[in-house]
Parts: C-alpha cells; structure tokens; sequence
C-alpha cells in the first residue's frame, strides 16, 4: 500500500473539507485520506461525499471511495425460491432498530474464515452514536427469540448505506438484506450502497456503477439529513419477498 503519509490528512475540526472523491487512487482502489476522527458530523459529511472510513485496529483512520461502486436496486434485489421456502418455513421475524448494539456487535466479530474485523471498538462507538442520533439503523432476524442475523447501515436523503451484515442461522444475511430492501423500495429509497462488491451480493442482484453515475445520484439528494420516514423501533410483518421469481 502506497505510503498514507503521501496521502492528504484531515485536520482535527471536523467540517474541514474531504479531498474529492475523484482524487482517490487506483491502488487500493478508492484509498483518499487519512486522519481525523469519527466525529458524527464528520461522518454525515463523508457519506453524503460518497466516502466511508475503513481500517483495521492499529491503523490510522482511512477513508475511501472506491470506482466502480458495488450498489443495490431495491426493486431488483433477489432472493433464491430455496431461502423464501426456508424463510416462511422457519419461524423467523423481521424488526427494525430493536438491537442495534446486538447487531454492530456480531457484525464485529469473528468471521467464518478467520480473517479479523476492521469494526474497531473506535468504529462501534462512532455508529452507536450515529444510531442515538437517528441517522444509523438495524434490522433484525429472528429465530426462536434469538438473533440469527442483521444489517446495519446509514440513511441520509433517499439513500441507504449499507455497512455490515452478518448471520448466525443459514441464510440469515440474505433475509435481512432482502427485507431491508423492501422497506426501503416501500418508503422511497432510491438506493443501497454495498460499497465493494463480492460475490454473495453479486448473487442477489447487486451491479457495479461508475463514480460518475454514484455521485450523481449523491448530488441529487435533500440537502438536510431528514430521512424519508420515522425508523421507529419495533417489528416488521410484511413478507413480499415470496412472490419474486427465481
């Protein structure tokens, strides 16, 4: 990795301004700064730029905004006939901001493989915040009163940002992400943004756009932080997801 000191460092107010997002290297794809902190207004501002912090426990505080970028449609996100089977076979239930501490947390820790989590403690803390201010949310699966999986991210205008997901039952990741993109198509959302793309989003309907066309889309939203409908806690009943194809 180029050496970060090269790269522009961001001052210790938190409104000093981001680099252009244009501005960001090929290699690692979408590295643009480094520094500050992960003061909430800080935050908002990043996001609302296109840029998002991703680091590891030791690191400085890294900002990217990677080309191309990994996004979700709503109303073409895809759930495979053998999960909606298991979903409305299985018990679970859907709620929204119930356990948001519970969801960040199990986002944070061990993975399946073994490779590490890049949510620090730093990281939890600063979306926790994000959280009580009412500009981060959870959803959450449900199986026998206990959590089996989640989703967590950012609403600002009529996007979504989505930061991580994790699952504890089969398929448990792939329900929640679905049924976050029904309340977001039901309220208006435009777009989820998945950041980096892989293959288990690429399976259900994630695509790759350019930062011309992402920052468009940026450009256009509302320019105060309301958010389209009230993120209440409490539970989700609706289950659209079975009348999809596939």
């Amino acid at each position: 990795m180029k050496n970060i000191l090269q790269l522009p460092q961001l001052g210790p107010d938190p409104l000093s301004p981001f680099p252009p997002p244009g501005a960001a290297l090929e290699s690692p794809n979408g590295l643009l700064a480094w520094g500050g902190d992960l003061h909430p207004d800080r935050l908002l501002r990043a996001y609302r730029q296109g840029i998002f912090p991703w680091y590891s426990e030791g690191q400085p505080i890294l900002w990217w905004s990677p080309a191309p970028r990994c996004v979700l449609y709503p109303a073409r996100v895809y759930l495979s006939r053998r999960t909606r089977r298991r979903y409305n076979n299985g018990g679970y239930k859907l709620s929204v901001n119930t356990a948001f501490d519970a969801v960040i947390t199990a986002c944070a820790g061990p993975r399946a493989d073994g490779s590490g989590t890049w949510i620090t403690p730093e990281m939890k803390d600063a979306y926790l915040r994000l959280h009580h201010l009412g500009h981060a949310h959870s959803l959450e699966v449900w199986k026998d009163e206990r959590l089996a999986g989640g989703i967590y991210g950012l609403a600002a205008g009529r996007l979504f940002f989505g930061e991580s997901m994790f699952s504890r039952q089969t398929d448990g990741s792939k329900i929640a992400l679905v049924a976050l993109c029904h309340l977001l198509l039901k309220h208006g959302y435009e777009l989820l943004d998945c950041q980096v793309g892989n293959p288990h989003l690429y399976s259900m309907g994630a695509e790759d756009i350019s930062r011309e066309a992402f920052q468009s889309m940026l450009e256009n939203q509302p320019d105060n932080q309301a958010r389209l409908f009230d993120w209440q806690a409490g539970p989700v009943t609706e289950n659209h997801w079975q009348e999809r194809p596939g």
